[in-house]
């Protein structure tokens, strides 16, 4: 399984436009910056600030 990573500028936005669309938030953070999450499928991805 490969896992995504998508840059994004502003962070909390895009992690409220990606759970609107049906992500599920994971509990765990493994760095400042960096959120990670699973698709609908169940696959993770991480979304993570441009400046990071």
């Amino acid at each position: 399984m490969t896992r995504l990573d998508v840059q994004v500028g502003d962070l909390d936005a895009a992690v409220a436009e990606v759970v609107a669309l049906g992500a599920v938030l994971a509990p765990d953070r493994p760095r400042d910056g960096v959120r990670v999450l699973f698709d609908l499928a169940g696959h993770p991805f991480c979304l993570c600030r441009d400046d990071e």
